[in-house]
Formats: structure tokens, C-alpha cells, sequence
């Protein structure tokens, strides 16, 4: 659909296609709105016409102007669009600031908005439509000398009134025209005109007018009756100012910077026979300034940007006919050119013809000073150019040579005849990279060499690139395919696409751009494994691309042999990798016709990896077994485990970054390693070895080191189906106590637990197996029971909940081993342990975390709907079928979808505990929106048996046993106390609320006495205060030990505590008027409000207790502590 002023455009742009069952990628689509007017028009002229009306008032002033913000942002891209309305907009505006009965809020915002406008559009276009008459010279004047230059509320309206002042500059009558008779009528002489406009000092001011006064400097200065007068006085007060700077103080640094941009203006819109005598003059205060070694960007900026102004001026105004060109800068004139014969020739303009016969002049000698500048500036860091390219240089040299040669291109200056000496230059810049440290640097000239390559397609027409076709095209595709920079591979794809469109001469051109094409190359590993961890990638996609030049990956192997002897260690890690991973391509090659691995590499490399084993990488080790090199009984073999069991004993010694990546490398080394070189016969383990092996890992369980405990689980957890018989009693009995909890060694406990279900699935089951061998009736509770223990691991530290790592490997490592218990032999699985699972996964489903929520919602589904077999003896079957039916597709992770399937377990008796304790944490937990939704859903469950006093009863006794079970459990207790509250405020158990003394309130008072008793928690104290006076609800002598247990909150030792009592106490009165006789009602809410319940003990506990008269409650009484001497006789 495309609208009246607005349209949709769906461009697609690229598509990535990976082979393989799965299939490709879905199309990459971007889309991007294209405006196709000013549509607001009718909107913006109201809103202006309203100004007068709203300027008095802050409030709608800043409605106003942040809509006019957000309706001009709109055009920020496609400022043109606004051409046809700026003139009404600023003739609506610039009205506002002629009518002199304009009050100065209206002023300000009217200017304001031009502002606005002038920002989106840009100021030199948009100041051209400032009315520049003779009669707006005074009036504009006026105004500017009554702002305030330092406030900075108004400084649009000096901005704007600057830029209308250059405007008025340009009136062709000399300013003393305006003066007329200079006496005033008191007889006071008046300033002349050209002189009041002198006084202007925006120049050193600190905000944007600066700029603005640079170029009402352009303007004014250029004149021809103030040039006479004052350019040289101007230029003599701008040099002095400059030399006087001290760069080191704020103040400096802006005046250096508005005389700099004034004199920058000046030398470019003023004439050069003006300023030609005054340009050495200026060119000898800056040398001698040295601005461009300032450590200050803008002035090196503002310095280049000076110095190549004055080297224009020091130039006559030439077309240099020896220039390359490409076509002509005339459409008409490429036409006609195109129409004509091939013989033709086209005629000489008469400008050109002028210009051949002009006599060589002398070049003036500051044009040298002027180069030589140029050329230091061009090394500048900040993005400048430079000339020079020697590997000796720089980067930032290299960098700005690339962008320099580019715009030499661009212009013609670069002449065909130099392309053979500047394109090994530009193919030395794609590649370049100079290391730093730990670093490397070089990205950016990579990126201006792609931008040297895009320029040059469009300079030189393609015979002249020809030659360097094959060249330049290979390293740019090089670059797109595998630079590690992503802005450098998408820089070099444009390029390519540039070279491919207006040269036609790239070789598979159009294929390598529609398959590398900007959007592709910016995925990392798509870009590397599929059109293709740099060097870890790199090497992915050389095995990738083995299949297509077997013979020629086989010939680089004795090259990288030698490298990965190399000093350069990334060279050799990169080398190492790399000699891997083509090996096993080979292998996989040689499988396919059976033909092994040494007939196809060559002679002379088996031998020669053997000698690096000792600083070799773990990924070498796994790719050389999954080739199945002939190393049997090797003594490199030995060396190999050597290798693997030192790095899995210094994980500690490593980053954090990197010690995941080596442990899971050298963990995949060992199982590949065990597999294929320690069987001595098929599904038969090398004896000394596995005891070996076994028992080190088995003892690494017990370390005092985490690490080493984690890698001996995951090393266990790999060993191969022949190295786990026979030793799983053993290897069992070893991640059962690594799993017992320990404070200090969560990541332990977790790759226990994986490690159990890893050597299940490898072993297998069988009923009537013995337990050293296979999972049995004999160990079947042995495995289920660090399973079931870990899913209660709530361990905390500095990282927060950790122990959730290990309920997460738990649920993963239940679900694996049931599926595979019930595959085979599921009569191994007894009805307590299926319902302590089933419940224990219940409660995680129902906890805060939303991750592990989800997972365990995940796993609970997979084990409901498993039919072939199912699992037996799960508990209400039915009714959670009902509930979840077989391909319910649940978003666990919003808590919105998910509490309201969660609470209706509530609703079925083996599951409501463990659901009520998950819900616990979530409805009393911090993440409001957990606490909202799961709140909501327990709610919605209470409504629907608020009238069944005995589903009523069944929810209250799982809650007071949730409580008692957890008393003084903080992690539960607090959550529980906050849960209760919110229970009771909203009258959930208003059935019990009628009965006198109901058991559901005694006990629970007496949980939570006995849950406060001697805490000082502020977390938990405030929460019990809440639910006591929830319980004030309840009728019957059980009332008065509520009031009882209030009274003695008000006397408690932190007066925050005494406050919060005494808080919370008068809203109870306000909420239940029958707890105390009206005629004292009154007074003793005044007695709650108006009592300093922060005085001293001895003063609020008298005030205590004659609330404790009001309500008819005995006094609180202090107990004595009985000390050991007391009691003696």
C-alpha cells in the first residue's frame, strides 16, 4: 500500500543459503520508510499560529516545542522534502520577532523553533530565505545588542539573529548609507553602523554562536567599503590573538577556536587579490604556533583546514589539463559524446582553450611550507591523510594514504601511468595488520584500501584497471570472506560490488555479489563456514573448503608443520589448528573411497607432528583420532595424555575468557583419545589404562581445587561406553560425593550431575545387568539420588543464585536418564522416585528465574506426554493431560502464560506442596512482573475455592507445613511472609475468618512468632508485622494474642521496627473497627499517629502501654534472662 504521502518500500537485500538437511536461512528483508512529503504542514502552521497563546506557560511550551521536534527528526534524512514550506514557516516565525509588542518568552520560542528548522535542513541553505533589505539591517541589530551573550537559555535566539545578520551583510549600498546624520535628537552622538557591527563579540563565546559569528565575519569582513577599513586590522587582531593563547587554559581554547573558524571563512569566501598579501602572514603565525602538534582535535582540524585554504589562495585558479578524466561532468555533453562517431572529436570548450594558452607562472615558495604542513597533518590519529606508504609508517600513515590516493583517484589526479605503482601498495593495505601487545591494529586501513578500490571503479574506465583485475579481485574477496573486522568485510563487499557494476570486469562477478553480499559477510560464522575464534573459524572453513582442492590443502601441510614451530604464538596456535582440521577433511575424503589418511597426506608429515605433541593444541589431539592415525602403542600417544591432563589440572592458572574454551577442548581430545587408541580389542579397554585413568579421575572428584573437580566430572562423563564397564560402581560412588553440596565448588556439583547422565546413556540399562556394568535394580536409586538432591541446590555467593546451574544440569541429566530407563526396562523405576521427580520439576516450574522456569516446564511437558513407553506411575495422569495437552505449546519463560497453567496443579494433591513452595519465591519475590502475574494466578485459584471450605483446608495445610518446613529459612520464609500478607489483604480465607479461634490462624501465629523470635532482620520484621495485622481478621480469644504480639512489636528495640508497628497498626484500625471499643477508637489512633515512636524505650513503652489499657490487652512484661548463675542453689 502506498499512501498519499508516505510509502513503504520492502527492499531484499541478501539472502544466506547453507546446505544441508535443515535448509537454508530465511531471506534477510529490510525494510525502510521513504517519505514522500511534508505531510505535517497543516499541523506545524498550527501549532506556530498558537505560539502567542502558549509561550507564558512552561508547561504547554515544552509540549509545543518537543512536538515540533518530533515532527521535524521525521526529515533529518530527507531534508529536501521540507524546500517548498520553509518560507511561510519562517515568515510566521520571523513576524513574531518584528512585532515589537512581543513579550521575550513568545521571542525566544518563536526563534527557538527557526532553529529547529535550520538544524534539520541546514543552516546555509536556510539562511538564504532571511529577508535581507536594507530596512531589516537596524531592527536585526537592535535586537542581537539586547540579548545577553552569557545566558544560556536564549541561545537560538542569538544563533538565528547572527545568521539574519550576515544575511543583511550582503546589501550592495556602503553601511555608511545607513547611518544618515549620526547626531541623536538629545544630541548624543551615535555609533555608526559598520562600527556597531565590529563590537559584536560572539566570536569567543563558549555555545554554537561561535559558528554562527564566524560567518557573519565571512559576510561583514568581505565587504568592499569595511575590507578598505578593517580586514587588515582584523587580521592583525586575529593573529595576536592566536600567538597569545595558552591552549592549557578552557578559555583560550575556545577564543583560539572562533578565531580559527573566522579566519577559515574568511580565506574561503573572500576574494584572492583581497587576501593574497595578508596569506604569508598568517601562514608564518601558524607555523610558528605549531598547531597541528596540539593535543587538542578541533585545533589540528581547524589548522589543516586553514593552511590548505591559504595554499588555495597562494594558487591561481587552474584546471589542470594534464588530469584524467572519465566521461564529463555534463550529461548532455556524455549524450552527445555517445551519439558521436567513434572517429570524432569533441571540441574544445573556449574556457579550456584559454586556460591551454596560459603562460606558466611561478609557484610561490609558502606553497611548499603549505605541503609540508599538509603532509604532518596527514599522519594525524584522527582520521586525516597521508601520502606516504612505507611499512616503517604508522597506521594512522597508512590510513590517511589510503583516503589521500582515493581522492586523487576521484579527482584525476592519479594519472593511469601511476596504477602500477600505487595498486601493490593498495593490495599490501587490504592485509595490513601490525601487532600491539595483546592486540593487533590495522582495521582502519583495511577499510580506507577497500575505499581506495571503490574509487578507483568509478575513476578509470576499465581498460586502464584491466591489469590489475585478477589482483585486485582476489583480495578483495579474500577481504570480504575473512577479515575478522566486520565493518573491513563489508567495506570490501561494497567495493566489490562497485568494481563489479561499473567495471564488468571481475571474473564470477555477479555470483560472488549476490552470495558475499554487504548483509551476508556481516554474520561472523556464516561468513567463514559458509561463503567462507578468527583463527578457530578460519580454520572451520579451511576444512570446509578442503573437498574442492584436496591435492593442493594436502601440499600446505609441511608449511604449516614449520609454523607451528614458529615464535609468533598466534601464528603457531593458528597453524596447529589449521594442520588439524584439513587432516580430518582428508580423512573424511580418503573414508569415502577406503583409502586411510597417510596415503593421501604427504610423506614425511606423520612423522613430523609427533615432534610438537608437547605444545600442541587439544583440537590437534581429537582431529588425529578421529582420523584414526596408524599411532597404536605410540610413545606420542603417552605424550598426548600427558598434554590433556596438565591442562585439565592448570585450568585455574588461565582467564576466565579462554578456560571454558581449553577445558572443552581438551575434554572432547580425551574421549576421542580413549575411543580410538585405548581398546585392545572391539568394545574392550585397555585394562591398565582404564584403571589408570579411572582412579585419577575419581580422586580429582575429592580436590580442594573446583576447577580440577569440574574438569574430573566432565572427564569421567566422556570416557567411552569400554572405559565406563566394569568401574561404574566406582565412577558413580565418586560423582555422588562430588554432588554433595559444598558451598565452594557449585560448578563441581554441576558437571557431576552431568556427568552421571552422561555415563547412563553410554552404558545403558538393562534389569538384569550387574551394577558395575550397566544401570540396574542394584544401582537404579544409586543414580536417581544426587539427581534428586541436587534439584534442592539453592547455594548463593557473589554471582548470585549458582545453585541454579546445578538444579538446571539436574532436570536435564532426570529427564535424559528416565527416557532412557524407560525405553528399556521400565520397571526399574519405583512409584516414590517417579513422584519426588515429578514434584520436585513442579516446583521449579513454578519458582521466579525465568530461564530455569522454562526449562523445567520443558522437561516436565517431555516427560508427561513420553508414550512409547510412557513413564510410569505418574501421579494425575488425567488431570495434567487435561491441562497440558499433548502438543500444548506453552511460553514458560513469560510469566504471564505460564502461572496460569501452574497454579491449577494447586488443585491436585501429590503436586500442591512442591507447587506452593515454587510459587512461594515467585509471589514474594522482586520482579514485579513475576510477582504480578503469579500473584494474579494464585488468586484467581483461591476465588474459585473460597466457598469449598475443604479444598479450602487442603491450600491452608500445605501452607502452614510450607512454613514449618522452611521456619527461619530465610530464602523461603521471607517470600512466604510477603505471600501470606497479600493472601490475607485481599480476605482469601474469609471462611476461616468467621469460626472462632480456627486452627489455620493459631498455627500460623505460632509459626511466626516463632519465625521473629530474637531477629533484628528488616526484611522479615516489617513483612510478620503485616501479617499479624491481617490475622486481626480472625474472631475469638486468638485476636488477643494477635493485639498481644503487636503490643510487644511497638516496645522492640529498632525504632524503625517500633514505626512500622505503629504504622501498620492504625490502618488496621481504619480497616477493622470492631477491634476496639468506639468510645476509645479515637484516641488510641491519635496515641498510634502522634507518639514519637523514635524516643528513647523507657518514653514509647508508657505510651505502649496505655494503648495496651485501650484495646483490653494485658501490658507486655520484660523476661529476666536466667543466666547459669541465677539458677544455681
Amino acid at each position: 500500500f502506498i499512501g498519499r504521502n508516505q510509502a513503504k518500500m520492502t527492499l531484499t537485500v541478501g539472502k544466506n543459503e547453507t546446505s544441508g538437511d535443515d535448509g537454508g536461512e530465511p531471506e534477510l528483508v529490510v525494510k525502510c520508510s521513504v517519505l514522500g512529503g511534508f505531510s505535517e504542514s497543516d499541523e506545524i502552521r498550527a501549532l506556530i499560529a498558537s505560539l502567542p497563546e502558549i509561550s507564558e506557560n512552561a508547561a504547554t511550551k515544552e509540549v509545543a516545542t518537543e512536538k515540533f521536534l518530533v515532527i521535524m527528526d521525521r526529515y533529518q534524512e530527507q531534508p529536501h522534502l521540507l524546500d517548498p514550506h520553509l518560507e511561510w514557516m519562517m515568515n510566521m516565525l520571523l513576524d513574531i520577532a518584528r512585532n515589537e509588542k512581543s513579550p521575550p518568552p513568545l521571542l525566544h520560542l518563536g526563534f527557538k523553533f527557526l532553529y529547529i528548522i535550520s538544524k534539520v535542513r541546514g543552516y546555509k541553505i536556510f539562511m538564504q530565505l532571511f529577508p535581507h533589505e536594507v530596512v531589516d539591517v537596524h531592527p536585526v541589530l537592535d535586537l542581537l545588542s539586547r540579548q545577553n551573550p552569557k545566558d544560556p537559555e536564549i541561545w537560538e535566539t542569538r544563533y538565528m539573529l547572527l545568521l539574519w545578520l550576515s544575511m543583511t551583510c550582503l546589501i550592495p549600498f556602503d553601511l555608511s548609507r545607513l547611518d544618515g546624520h549620526l547626531d541623536s535628537v538629545s544630541g548624543q552622538a551615535r555609533e555608526p553602523t559598520m562600527d556597531r557591527i565590529l563590537a559584536i563579540t560572539y566570536l569567543t563565546v563558549t555555545d554554537s554562536c561561535r559558528y554562527a559569528a564566524a560567518v557573519l565575519v565571512s559576510k561583514f569582513m568581505t565587504r568592499p567599503d569595511v575590507k578598505k577599513k578593517h580586514l587588515a586590522d582584523f587580521l592583525d587582531w586575529s593573529l595576536t590573538t592566536i600567538m597569545q593563547a595558552d591552549e592549557k587554559l578552557m578559555i583560550d581554547l575556545v577564543v583560539m577556536d572562533g578565531t580559527l573558524q573566522s579566519l577559515a571563512q574568511l580565506f574561503k569566501h573572500g576574494k584572492r587579490d583581497d587576501f593574497l598579501q595578508h596569506a604569508p602572514t598568517v601562514l608564518q603565525c601558524l607555523d610558528q604556533k605549531h598547531l597541528l602538534e596540539s593535543n587538542h582535535e578541533m585545533l589540528r582540524k581547524l589548522g589543516v583546514k586553514l593552511i590548505q585554504r591559504l595554499g588555495l589562495t597562494f594558487l591561481k585558479p587552474r584546471l589542470a589539463k594534464w588530469r584524467y578524466q572519465r566521461g564529463s561532468r555534463s550529461l548532455a555533453a556524455n549524450l552527445s559524446m555517445a551519439q558521436s562517431t567513434p572517429g570524432s572529436e569533441t571540441p574544445g570548450t573556449p574556457d579550456v582553450e584559454m586556460r591551454d594558452q596560459e603562460e606558466d607562472y611561478d609557484i610561490p615558495e609558502e606553497v611548499e611550507t603549505v605541503i609540508e604542513q599538509l603532509l604532518v597533518g596527514l599522519k594525524d590519529t584522527e582520521t586525516i591523510v597521508l601520502l606516504s606508504l612505507t611499512f616503517q609508517e604508522t597506521d594512522n600513515a597508512w590510513h590517511g594514504g589510503c583516503l589521500a590516493l582515493a581522492e586523487l583517484g576521484r579527482r584525476g589526479l592519479l594519472l593511469p601511468s601511476r596504477l602500477a605503482n600505487v595498486v601493490p601498495l593498495i593490495l599490501k593495505a587490504l592485509t595490513y595488520d601490525e601487532k600491539r601487545g595483546a592486540c593487533s591494529v590495522g582495521s582502519n586501513v583495511r577499510d580506507a584500501a577497500c575505499y581506495v578500490c571503490w574509487a578507483f571503479a568509478r575513476a578509470y574506465e576499465p581498460p586502464e584497471l584491466t591489469p590489475f583485475v585478477s589482483q585486485i579481485a582476489s583480495a578483495l574477496l579474500i577481504t570480504t570472506v575473512f577479515d575478522r573486522s566486520v565493518n573491513c568485510r563489508r567495506a570490501a563487499s561494497a567495493a566489490f560490488q562497485e568494481n563489479v557494476g561499473r567495471q564488468g570486469t571481475f571474473p564470477h562477478g555477479i555470483d560472488i555479489v549476490t552470495t558475499a553480499d554487504y548483509f551476508a559477510v556481516g554474520n561472523i560464522s556464516n561468513c567463514y563456514l559458509t561463503i567462507s575464534e578468527i583463527r578457530d573459524l578460519a580454520t572451520k572453513a579451511l576444512h570446509n573448503l578442503t573437498p574442492q582442492a584436496p591435492e593442493y590443502m594436502a601440499s600446505v601441510l609441511p608449511q604449516l608443520l614449520q609454523s607451528t614451530t614458529s615464535s609468533d604464538l598466534h601464528g603457531r596456535h593458528g597453524a596447529i589448528l589449521a594442520f588439524a582440521e584439513i587432516t580430518h577433511a582428508l580423512y573424511k575424503l580418503g573414508a569415502d573411497v577406503n583409502r586411510p589418511v597417510t596415503d593421501v597426506i604427504p610423506a614425511g608429515c606423520l612423522e613430523g607432528f609427533k615432534g610438537i605433541h608437547k605444545t600442541v593444541m587439544c583440537s590437534l589431539i581429537e582431529k588425529m583420532s578421529l582420523s584414526k592415525m596408524p599411532l597404536k602403542d605410540d610413545p606420542v600417544i603417552e605424550g598426548w595424555q600427558w598434554l590433556i591432563d596438565d591442562t585439565l589440572k592448570s585450568l585455574h592458572l588461565m582467564s576466565s575468557r579462554t578456560r571454558d574454551v581449553v577445558r572443552d577442548s581438551a575434554i572432547g581430545a580425551l574421549a576421542a583419545l580413549c575411543e580410538e587408541y585405548y581398546q585392545v580389542g572391539p568394545g574392550q579397554a585397555d585394562p591398565r589404562i582404564q584403571d589408570l585413568l579411572v582412579s585419577q579421575y575419581v580422586a580429582g572428584l575429592k580436590s580442594p581445587e573446583v576447577l580440577t573437580r569440574s574438569s574430573s566430572a566432565l572427564a569421567l562423563g566422556c570416557l567411552p561406553k569400554c572405559m565406563a564397564r566394569t568401574r561404574l560402581q566406582q565412577v558413580l560412588g565418586g560423582a555422588c560425593v562430588a554432588g554433595q553440596k559444598e558451598v565452594s565448588f557449585t560448578e563441581g556439583r554441576r558437571d557431576a550431575v552431568r556427568a552421571i547422565a552422561q555415563l547412563c546413556v553410554k552404558v545403558g540399562v538393562s534389569a538384569q545387568g550387574t551394577p558395575d556394568s550397566v544401570i540396574c535394580s542394584g544401582n537404579i536409586g544409586q543414580v536417581y539420588r544426587p539427581l534428586l538432591h541436587s534439584m534442592g541446590d539453592y547455594t548463593t555467593d557473589s554471582r548470585g543464585d549458582v545453585g541454579s546451574w546445578v538444579r538446571e544440569a539436574a532436570m536435564t541429566s532426570l529427564m535424559e536418564v528416565t527416557l532412557l530407563v524407560v525405553s528399556t526396562a521400565p520397571e526399574l523405576l519405583a512409584p516414590d522416585l517417579v513422584e519426588r521427580m515429578m514434584c520436585c520439576i513442579v516446583q521449579q516450574a513454578a519458582e521466579k528465574i525465568d530461564r530455569y522456569r522454562a526449562h523445567a516446564g520443558m522437561v516436565f511437558l517431555r516427560l508427561l506426554h513420553c508414550s512409547d513407553p510412557a513413564v510410569p506411575h505418574i501421579h494425575h495422569r488425567e488431570e495434567l493431560l487435561s491441562i497440558f495437552p499433548t502438543g500444548t505449546t506453552l511460553n514458560w519463560n513469560a510469566s504471564s502464560h505460564a502461572f496460569p497453567y501452574i497454579t491449577q496443579l494447586l488443585g491436585l494433591e501429590h503436586y500442591r506442596y512442591h507447587t506452593l513452595l515454587g510459587l512461594t519465591v515467585s509471589v514474594g519475590g522482586l520482579t514485579s512482573s513475576t510477582v504480578r502475574f503469579s500473584s494474579q494466578s494464585l488468586f484467581e485459584h483461591l476465588k474459585g475455592i473460597q466457598q469449598d471450605s475443604t479444598a479450602l483446608g487442603h491450600f491452608g495445610d500445605a501452607l502452614l507445613k510450607v512454613f514449618k518446613d522452611n521456619l527461619r529459612h530465610d530464602r523461603v520464609s521471607i517470600p512466604l511472609l510477603k505471600m501470606l500478607d497479600m493472601i490475607l489483604s485481599n480476605n482469601c480465607f474469609e471462611v476461616f475468618a468467621t469460626q472462632e479461634d480456627h486452627p489455620f490462624c493459631v498455627d500460623l501465629l505460632a509459626l511466626c512468632k516463632e519465625e521473629i523470635k530474637r531477629s533484628m532482620s528488616m526484611q522479615k520484621l516489617p513483612s510478620c508485622i503485616a501479617v499479624f495485622c491481617g490475622l486481626i481478621q480472625f474472631r475469638g480469644p486468638v485476636r488477643k494474642l494477635v493485639l498481644s504480639q503487636l503490643l510487644v512489636l511497638l516496645g522492640h528495640g529498632l525504632f524503625a521496627v517500633r514505626k512500622e508497628t505503629a504504622g501498620q497498626m492504625y490502618e488496621m484500625l481504619l480497616t477493622y473497627d470492631d477491634v476496639v471499643d468506639a468510645e476509645v477508637l479515637d484516641e488510641a489512633m491519635t496515641l498510634l499517629s502522634d507518639t514519637n515512636w523514635s524516643n528513647d524505650l523507657a518514653t514509647v513503652r508508657t505510651f505502649r502501654n496505655q494503648l495496651s489499657d485501650m484495646l483490653g490487652v494485658p501490658r507486655p512484661q520484660l523476661v529476666a534472662k536466667v543466666t547459669v548463675r541465677d539458677s544455681m542453689p
